[in-house]
């Protein structure tokens, strides 16, 4: 009698199903990221540009609101005054290239204390003297 030289594939088959159910039950789970809110293309009232709230970060810890100049230390008691009767709690943020991100972190800080919900963050590369 010859011996069965066939290998049994059974099992293996079942290993595979379940490893490929274990992969589609965890993968939605495992995926990363940030919620990104995009601009609405649509324009109403509330988004003027007179109703909104730049704050520009300058050296030697000066904060431009909407081209009045404040210090940092007053910056969380006028954004407070600012954001008591809006609607809209939204505000963007632009720094100086020069200064250091725990600066930049310390102003997002104030603003989310002040009550500011949404912060943008403005991506244009400048320096002080480039806007005096």
């Amino acid at each position: 009698m010859a011996a069965n030289a066939e290998p049994n594939v059974v099992p293996l088959c079942d290993v595979l199903l379940v490893l490929i159910i274990i992969f589609m039950v965890l993968t939605p789970t495992v995926q990363k990221g940030f919620d990104v809110k995009l601009p609405e293309t649509t324009q109403d009232a509330s988004s003027t540009p007179g109703s909104l709230i730049v704050m520009t970060l300058l050296k030697g810890d000066r904060v431009d609101i909407n081209k009045k100049l404040w210090t940092m230390a007053d910056v969380g008691d006028e954004l407070r005054r600012i954001y008591a009767t809006r609607q809209e709690k939204t505000a963007f943020i632009r720094a100086d290239a020069k200064l250091p991100y725990s600066k930049i972190i310390e102003l997002l800080d104030l603003a989310k204390g002040a009550g500011v919900e949404v912060i943008g963050i403005i991506p244009e590369y400048f320096t002080e003297e480039d806007i005096q």
